[in-house]
């Protein structure tokens, strides 16, 4: 990933109902939702989601598809650790010594701890 393509996806989460969404459909996996229950649950009116989902669709950090007549949004999880991957690809790059856990996702700590004390 580059950095027009992150500031891209950030600028795309930075409002509250990108994000909002964002997460709701995090929550679900790659199943997704269609977009009329993300509407339902978030309560947003069918043109302003239709806006918000296109936005997180351009800037790639989510995906749709076709399931009959209903259009079914789902995260890109790649883009997502992609992004993720980005924001920590030169993890003390220039510190003295390395950061050992620091840099790693919080469940990897977690796990890394929890073998360390076994």
């Amino acid at each position: 990933m580059n950095s027009k393509t992150a500031i891209g996806a950030f600028g795309a989460i930075a409002h509250p109902h990108r994000l909002a969404i964002y997460r709701t459909l995090v929550k679900r996996g790659s199943h997704g939702y269609a977009a009329g229950a993300i509407g339902e649950r978030l309560r947003l009116a069918p043109s302003s989601l239709t806006f918000h989902l296109q936005a997180l669709q351009r800037a790639g950090l989510i995906v749709q598809h076709r399931e009959g007549r209903q259009l079914i949004y789902s995260a890109d999880f790649g883009a997502m650790n992609a992004l993720v991957g980005f924001l920590t690809e030169n993890c003390c790059a220039d510190g003295e010594g390395g950061c050992g856990e620091v840099c790693l996702p919080a469940p990897t700590r977690i796990a890394a701890r929890r073998r360390v004390a076994a």
